[in-house]
């Protein structure tokens, strides 16, 4: 079994289940996205009464809490378990790109140019993750949601605001890509 488990799953099984998730999330009357736990743990911990936003039922969020703190230890448990300590495997011409920004090949699940204690605690490392940060959460909060609300549940709800935001997030992601990240690095 854990041979199954740790090896690498096709795209069209992944896809599927993905799509069995989002078929019982729309029976339910729900959806998904990371970014509304935010929200509900700021209303959980007593934000609705000063703040308008954060008033709502909390309670009726709590499957997406549980799915929040399970992909927590779902990553931990694969990252301490099920993995085989060889770095993330990507292809030789994305090596390439990032070592032309100054990024080494990985040899863990992050950079440690961009993610290592000493890059967190250098001016220009602090300001990219600080600045990142912000510019993901008013993203998400001017928005309407997070990229995968969006992109997994929103498109299956078939919702044009989530067609556009997926747009924008493409958009977004080649600008930074081609643009952006190399004059930073």
């Amino acid at each position: 079994m854990l041979d199954i488990i740790q090896q690498t799953w096709s795209w069209w099984f992944s896809g599927a289940l993905i799509a069995a998730i989002m078929f019982m999330l729309l029976f339910f009357g729900q959806s998904f996205g990371f970014s509304a736990n935010l929200r509900t743990i700021c209303s959980a911990a007593g934000c609705g009464k000063s703040v308008k936003f954060f008033d709502f039922n909390w309670k009726s969020q709590i499957w997406n809490l549980v799915f929040l703190i399970g992909a927590i230890f779902g990553g931990f448990i694969a990252n301490q378990f099920l993995s085989d300590g060889n770095p993330i495997a990507i292809s030789e011409s994305t090596i390439s790109d990032l070592s032309k920004l100054g990024i080494a090949a990985p040899t863990s699940a992050q950079p440690p140019e961009l993610f290592s204690l000493n890059a967190v605690l250098s001016l220009k490392g602090f300001l990219v993750l600080a600045i990142g940060g912000l510019l993901v959460g008013f993203g998400s909060r001017y928005g309407g949601g997070c990229t995968s609300g969006h992109a997994i549940s929103g498109l299956s709800d078939l919702q044009l605001p989530s067609l556009i935001a997926v747009i924008g997030f493409f958009i977004g992601g080649l600008a930074m890509t081609f643009l952006i990240m190399p004059l930073i690095f």
